[in-house]
């Protein structure tokens, strides 16, 4: 359970409790599939509903996010906590009539929506009514004052990978980015990220959402015709002073023999938020174009945790944030054993919401937005975390590096926060521009940097190449 230690600080108590009693209304509205109240007990009630996608697409989803908050539910023992379930069937639509029905069944709290656009849907009913979400999307367009998210955001990834890049020396950032919202999402957040620690975004290049073939993009983000060139030049040179009798230039000859290209990058480090064959096709291609680790070190997302990188050598040596797993063998092992499955990351947020709405209306239901942001933040499953006013969250992210006989946690993510430390806080653009491929470049500064251009009225400069 979450537990009251000072202030609003809350930290996760593993502990087992008697199972509490679930019962279902009956003659709720069609639309949702079932309203359960847990703990019927009377204890200075506090209702949240819980919007959830339990039909349709995202069902299976929505039944290990219920699971999990069931699960908190027999651990924390709140007798006067109550939870109230409606089913959002995974639409704007379904999430606009469960928000409707919520509230009308005095919903002090809304745990979910799962969905971004489900959330946009139920908006403006809960900011009518001042009652908070905290929902489990992953998308930050819908968050703001009151809307809230536990969802892991690419915004708080790419400040961590980026910050802890820095810290081990590294100043230039090249992206090579999917061609969708996504892309210009992680491009936003690594151009912030970048000049937050003092570093610079020097190349952008998109690619085709799914594409496995990187052949041209990468030979001209790795300027491999310009690098060839240079070699062929040098050997030449070489050449004519070996002709003439100047021994060093054999030596040099010889060693300039083993190389493909000649010159550095722009670069030396590549973010690429993607995984799969996507991932593994792209490092091999800067291999292809002689870019390699060390001299080139590539970083991501979690999304890196949905593929096996360790027989990959050219990936040997990356880097990616990832929650912390520390306390997460209890909600792993309890929910296997409940369920007959190994839970999602995601299930865990579920758990965390509900420890968190018992902690925070223990304390009385008036402010619920100030308890909720915090700035302290909470420990839960999932390691530390907190809310901003904005909506954003920050989770505090162990760095793994990718070996061949696993992945290494090589920077633990710290069990508390620097209180004044908001990641959304740098609003600027820098002053400089990167250079795009694969995509016109003033089409890609408007999207990276939309109307902060005309804002700060800003004449970008571009990046110097060496």
């Amino acid at each position: 359970m979450l537990k009251k230690l000072s202030s609003f600080f809350i930290i996760l108590v593993l502990c087992g409790c008697a199972s509490q009693g679930i019962r279902t209304n009956g003659g709720q509205n069609e639309l949702y599939t079932e309203t359960n109240e847990i703990n019927v007990v009377k204890r200075n009630d506090f209702r949240v509903g819980v919007l959830l996608p339990l039909s349709g697409e995202f069902a299976k989803q929505g039944m290990g996010l219920k699971n999990a908050t069931m699960m908190a539910m027999d651990d924390i023992n709140d007798s006067g906590l109550i939870l109230q379930y409606y089913d959002t069937k995974g639409t704007p639509e379904g999430a606009s009539i469960a928000i409707e029905n919520a509230l009308n069944q005095n919903a002090q709290l809304i745990i979910g929506p799962m969905l971004s656009s489900s959330v946009q849907a139920i908006t403006p009913a809960v900011k009518g009514r001042n009652v908070p979400v905290i929902a489990f999307n992953s998308a930050s367009e819908v968050l703001q004052d009151g809307i809230y998210t536990l969802g892991l955001l690419l915004d708080e990834q790419v400040e961590r990978v980026i910050a802890y890049s820095v810290q081990k020396g590294r100043t230039r950032f090249g992206l090579l980015i999917p061609d969708n919202s996504t892309g210009i999402a992680v491009a936003r957040a690594a151009v912030k990220a970048a000049k937050k620690n003092g570093a610079t975004v020097t190349a952008i290049a998109f690619y085709k959402p799914g594409t496995t073939d990187f052949t041209d993009l990468l030979k001209n983000m790795t300027q491999y015709s310009k690098r060839s060139a240079t070699l062929e030049q040098m050997k030449a040179q070489y050449k004519s002073s070996a002709a003439a009798g100047n021994t060093d230039a054999v030596q040099k000859m010889k060693h300039l023999e083993k190389l493909d290209s000649y010159g550095d990058v722009g670069f030396d480090t590549v973010l690429i938020p993607d995984y799969g064959a996507t991932l593994k096709s792209a490092v091999a291609m800067f291999g292809y174009y002689d870019v390699f680790s060390p001299e080139v070190k590539f970083i991501g997302t979690s999304i890196w945790e949905n593929t096996s990188l360790n027989k990959e050598s050219t990936m040997r040596g990356s880097w990616y944030p990832a929650l912390s797993r520390q306390n997460s063998s209890y909600f792993v092992n309890k929910y296997t054993e409940l369920f007959g499955e190994r839970p999602s990351s995601l299930y865990a947020f579920g758990y965390d919401a509900v420890a968190l709405a018992s902690a925070i209306s223990r304390q009385g239901s008036d402010n619920l937005n100030a308890k909720i942001t915090n700035p302290e933040g909470y420990l839960g499953i999932n390691g530390v975390f907190r809310f901003f006013n904005n909506g954003y969250n920050q989770h505090s992210l162990d760095i793994k590096e990718i070996r061949d006989s696993g992945n290494y946690i090589v920077d633990a993510a710290p069990r508390k926060f620097i209180t004044n430390d908001n990641i959304d806080a740098i609003e600027t653009i820098p002053s400089y521009k990167p250079t795009i491929y694969g995509k016109n470049q003033q089409t890609a500064e408007m999207l990276i940097f939309g109307n902060l251009l005309s804002k700060n009225n800003t004449q970008l400069q571009a990046v110097p190449v060496y």
